[in-house]
């Protein structure tokens, strides 16, 4: 069992004050490997000190500056990235390829692009060529809280410690307790990068307490969160009292619109993408819509895919989708599973209860789910599970129509080889992120991430990301040549 219930708090690893063992759970064997702490209000207060107090002379260090210490952490990063594959396998059930693969590498690019993007910021603009004497200011915003959830883990960690370390931002992380190694990771990579004391900190906690605690606490200028809808109105409700900012990267439920033209690949590739991760990506395509000329060989097509998709422990190599990532979630799935049967969609792969040959383990089957209405509950609620559902659709106009009318509105998809098709109904599409014909959006450009309505606000990656961390101040009567 791995001893790690220390905190990173003020450039030092130390002991909690009012914490709490928690284990952290092997979700392919169902047995703890290693116990965290829990922090309790005296830590989070700690932790926000820490970064207060680190905050004016970081907040005044030199984009160069900023830019050493972020190529370091990406040195490191890569130097151990084998370490940071191996955590996020056994702590949240990715597939050891994928661990080592996609779920690390998406860091290292993240880290990338934010290097990028911040030597080509300009914190100090004109306002116009017009107005020679008006100056814009873009300047940290201050502490902020970071809140990371356990499916993506250093997609999340990157995404907003880089962004808000790049904008002159200190911060406390709070990575989820489902989740907590690869953080811990990477916090030692922060420390052996040698970022100054108080920039970065991190404490481990639960959402009821230490999540709360960033979120209501009066020496936080801004909450960062990625998780769940209904948590994110509950922080912003809480965050309402200091009237800090609150960015919210929340759930989904894609629609992929399968027209009569699609590629001949179109329908496989859609049900493999909502199976990646075990289905647990917030932009998961989950609602698949296919043109009716089209829908009884789609539905087939998903039956065989979702059929040919292995599944296996995580520590396993090769191409096969791991356990989800606790028991609560395996549960919450095989309701959702039993409630798509009991309201009369046609299950045609997959179903209740493990895969054959996997007797423990959160593991559940590909499922896929046919002649769905757009107001049965797995057509309208993020299962976040390897879970398909179909529908079928006569016009362009009905199809969009359905896939806007959901509380989300965060990732939808288009399969068409009518280029003006693509492009008009991609413009009609209420959601922040729309991918066509498999083209998956490039997150080595600094690809804004983020959805309409209810799957959140504000953007992640890039220059957007960085936006996000910083407040705009405009000067009158700016004095050239001082």
């Amino acid at each position: 069992m791995k001893d790690a219930r220390k905190f990173y708090v003020g450039g030092a690893w130390v002991n909690p004050i009012d914490g709490t063992d928690h284990h952290v759970i092997n979700p392919s064997t169902e047995e703890p490997f290693a116990t965290i702490s829990l922090g309790g209000q005296a830590d989070t207060d700690a932790a926000v000190a820490a970064a207060k107090a680190a905050f004016p002379s970081w907040a005044e260090t030199s984009k160069e500056t900023r830019l050493g210490y972020l190529k370091k952490i990406l040195e490191i990063y890569m130097a151990r990235a084998a370490e940071m594959g191996q955590a996020q396998s056994e702590e949240m059930g990715a597939p050891i390829d994928l661990g080592e693969g996609l779920q690390t590498i998406i860091g290292q690019v993240h880290i990338e692009a934010f290097i990028k993007t911040l030597e080509a910021f300009e914190f100090e603009r004109p306002l116009s060529a017009d107005a020679p004497n008006d100056r814009i200011l873009y300047e940290p915003i201050g502490v902020c809280g970071l809140i990371t959830p356990w499916n993506w883990p250093m997609n999340q960690v990157t995404l907003k410690v880089i962004a808000a370390m790049a904008s002159g931002c200190t911060m406390v992380l709070k990575p989820s307790e489902e989740s907590p190694m690869s953080a811990l990771l990477f916090a030692e990579y922060v420390h052996e990068a040698g970022v100054p004391a108080g920039v970065f900190n991190l404490v481990n906690g639960d959402g009821a307490g230490v999540g709360s605690q960033l979120t209501a606490h009066r020496d936080v200028d801004m909450i960062s969160f990625t998780g769940s809808t209904r948590a994110g109105k509950l922080i912003t409700k809480s965050a309402a009292d200091t009237i800090k900012r609150v960015t919210l990267e929340l759930g989904g439920k894609g629609a992929n619109i399968i027209f009569e033209d699609a590629d001949d690949d179109a329908v496989a590739r859609g049900a493999t993408h909502c199976f990646d991760n075990s289905g647990q990506s917030c932009n998961a395509p989950t609602r698949m819509l296919v043109h009716r000329s089209r829908y009884d060989a789609a539905v087939e097509q998903a039956r065989a895919t979702a059929e040919a998709q292995k599944v296996n422990l995580a520590s396993v190599r090769g191409a096969h989708i791991g356990p989800l990532v606790n028991e609560v979630q395996f549960n919450k799935v095989q309701d959702m599973i039993a409630t798509g049967i009991k309201d009369g969609a046609r299950l045609v792969a997959g179903g209740e209860g493990r895969p054959d040959g996997l007797n423990c383990g959160y593991f559940v089957r590909p499922t896929v789910f046919a002649d769905c209405t757009n107001d049965m509950t797995i057509m309208r609620e993020e299962i976040f599970g390897p879970v398909l559902s179909m529908m079928p659709f006569d016009t362009e106009d009905e199809a969009i129509a359905i896939a806007n009318d959901t509380p989300y509105g965060l990732t939808n998809y288009v399969q068409t080889r009518d280029p003006a098709r693509a492009n008009r109904v991609a413009r009609k599409l209420r959601s922040g992120m729309v991918e066509m014909n498999g083209n998956f959006r490039s997150a080595a450009e600094g690809c804004p991430f983020g959805g309409y309505k209810q799957s959140g606000n504000g953007r992640e990656g890039g220059q957007w990301g960085i936006e996000e961390f910083l407040e705009v101040k405009e000067i009158g009567g700016w004095m050239p040549g001082a």
